[in-house]
């Protein structure tokens, strides 16, 4: 088996270095010293020790090894990955002059294994040890991506963990490849050859030497400088140089945004207003739109009241619309202000996100940034019509029931207004638990006007009206003192209605009941019993009739005993009289179990 060229130079060099050694006979060298012994004398004077570091000159590049000259006609063998770039391709070239880390040197193969990366390491340890030493920053250039961060050349390749690359985590380590940055070196072993950097710690002592000269120039009310770090849902951090201040969205724009990233993105310039600065907590609230004038102040002098402006919709509340007409500036349409005639319960019955609408200026509040509108002012008013046609006191004939609800009916009078008959003005006597009791949408009505109010748009009717009410001549059909039957509607805790005619009730009081006392109405009377009564008061304004069974018993038994008194030959005693009278008014409570009078003369 022949030699390799690489072989073949380093025996002739070897054959060369013994002819050298004693060319006065060859052969007896050959018979004198072993090999293995002119070899290390070779080694001893050419210095070739392993573990050195030689310097040597690039001659080929093989597939898997490059073959450096190191001197002396000696060549030896580096690994060709330690010459690969980022990429995975070869960034050597023959010619080149490199140092070597002499590995080991076999001698019957006749082969030295060097290593780059190794020599490179022995040559920049000094100076990296220094380096770390006194906290120095180094410069290098990211190599590739490795397991648990990237793999660094600062002149030897050193690692960069994933948690040391940045103050906040980056996601996309791949877009740091081929950069050139600082570093720190936290850590290194010479032994084993290992090198940890950190930019972090960079980053953060320039973050630091930039957070103290900003803080030293904060005042607040000035404008600075700074850039986006970080947005969030109620604003965006903006980094003004070693200290980050927030923006809250309040404070983006004079007008309405929804988030802030219809503003920003992580990484633009702003120019924002320092608008307050704790110092004891370090802490700075920022403003973008008070570095431009306020929108406001103008207001009143771009929409005067009455002017007719247009506007987008912008925004739907259940209590009206918000009107963008100008850059910062929104007005409010109330749904009181959409429809003369219609009940508009929601603006989207109306108008919907993003209608170019026009409307008219009803009152601007600059002060509190207030304006109102109206799109019914553009349109005739009904309420116009309606007082030309009819007058308080007149008579609304055939209108019709368009609603019934739990305070009254609405009808429509003809000219697209609905007047109100409220449930108290639909009789005057009997009482509606609910007006459907009575009517049904689309029942044609008979009615009276009974006011118009054109300022609060209530038109309101009544039925009862149509007839004289019956307790304006309660006078003329009842009296104080009269008696008189009616049935019990209802009992409560301090007494019992007695109905005396259809809708007209009368009251006993707890107390008019008997002499002596009752605890509850309940315990003599019952709901539907016929009752006799003597009527003791009459209130016609409040409505009110006052009744008395005490009053009737003793105006009964003064009746009965002037009777008595008139026939003195009649035998029956007094007693005997209001016992039978007592009889005739509790007889039937005892009956049923309450208390009464036996009748006896007690």
């Amino acid at each position: 088996m022949s030699a390799s060229p690489q072989n073949q130079n380093w025996m002739k060099e070897f054959d060369d270095y013994v002819s050298d050694k004693e060319p006065e006979d060859v052969n007896a060298s050959r018979s004198g010293p072993s090999f293995k012994d002119v070899f290390e004398s070779f080694q001893q004077e050419s210095n070739l020790n392993e573990g050195s570091v030689i310097p040597g000159k690039v001659i080929n590049i093989g597939p898997d090894f490059v073959a450096v000259d190191i001197g002396f006609k000696c060549e030896g063998h580096v690994p060709l990955y330690e010459f690969k770039d980022a990429e995975g391709r070869p960034n050597v070239q023959v010619g080149d002059e490199i140092h070597v880390y002499l590995e080991r040197m076999e001698i019957e193969e006749g082969v030295i294994q060097l290593s780059r990366d190794k020599a490179d390491i022995i040559r920049a340890w000094d100076e990296i040890s220094a380096a770390c030493d006194s906290g120095q920053i180094v410069e290098g250039t990211v190599i590739t991506k490795v397991k648990g961060g990237l793999s660094v050349d600062i002149g030897v390749k050193a690692f960069l963990p994933g948690s040391q690359i940045d103050t906040r985590p980056i996601k996309n380590l791949d877009s740091m490849i081929g950069q050139k940055m600082k570093f720190k070196i936290i850590k290194f072993n010479k032994r084993r050859g290992n090198i940890v950097l950190s930019r972090r710690a960079v980053m953060q002592e320039e973050r630091d030497a930039q957070r103290a000269e900003t803080l030293s120039s904060l005042e607040e009310g000035s404008i600075v400088k700074g850039h986006v770090k970080n947005i969030t849902e109620y604003g965006a951090f903006i980094d003004l140089g070693g200290m980050d201040g927030l923006l809250h969205i309040t404070d983006m724009s004079w007008g309405r945004i929804k988030h802030p990233s219809e503003l920003f993105k992580v990484g633009d310039d702003v120019q924002v207003k320092i608008l307050k600065y704790d110092k004891e907590k370090q802490r700075v609230s920022l403003g973008l739109k008070q570095v431009s004038p306020d929108p406001w102040d103008e207001a009143e002098y771009k929409f005067p009241i009455g002017i007719t402006v247009k506007g987008k919709v912008v925004s739907l509340k259940d209590y009206g619309a918000f009107i963008a007409l100008d850059e910062g500036i929104e007005g409010l349409i109330h749904v009181s202000e959409m429809s003369w005639t219609e009940r508009v319960k929601h603006p989207s019955k109306v108008l919907k996100v993003g209608d170019d609408v026009e409307c008219k200026v009803l009152e601007v509040d600059a002060k509190n940034k207030r304006i109102s509108l109206g799109i019914k002012q553009l349109q005739a008013n009904p309420w116009d019509d309606l007082e030309a046609k009819y007058s308080v006191g007149s008579i609304v004939e055939d209108g019709a029931i368009k609603s019934v609800t739990d305070f009254g009916v609405f009808v429509d009078v003809g000219v697209g207004i609905d007047g109100l008959i409220h449930v108290s003005d639909i009789a005057w006597t009997k009482k509606f638990n609910h007006p459907s009791e009575k009517f049904k949408k689309g029942d044609v009505v008979r009615s009276v006007v009974l006011s118009i109010d054109r300022a609060n748009e209530k038109f309101s009717l009544g039925i009862k009206q149509l007839e004289r009410d019956p307790w304006d001549n309660i006078k003329s059909r009842y009296r104080v003192g009269q008696s008189i039957d009616g049935a019990v509607t209802k009992l409560t805790d301090f007494g019992a209605f007695v109905e005396l005619e259809e809708g007209i009730e009368g009251l006993i009081y707890v107390s008019e009941i008997a002499d002596h006392r009752i605890e509850k109405p309940s315990d003599i009377l019952k709901a539907g019993e016929v009752v006799r009564a003597e009527i003791i008061s009459i209130e016609p304004k409040e409505r009110r009739i006052g009744l008395s069974i005490k009053q009737l018993m003793k105006s009964e038994d003064r009746a009965t005993y002037d009777q008595y008194v008139g026939e003195s030959d009649r035998k029956t005693s007094m007693g005997d009289l209001l016992g039978d009278r007592l009889k005739n008014f509790f007889g039937s409570t005892k009956d049923s179990g309450g208390e009464g009078n036996s009748g006896d003369g007690e």
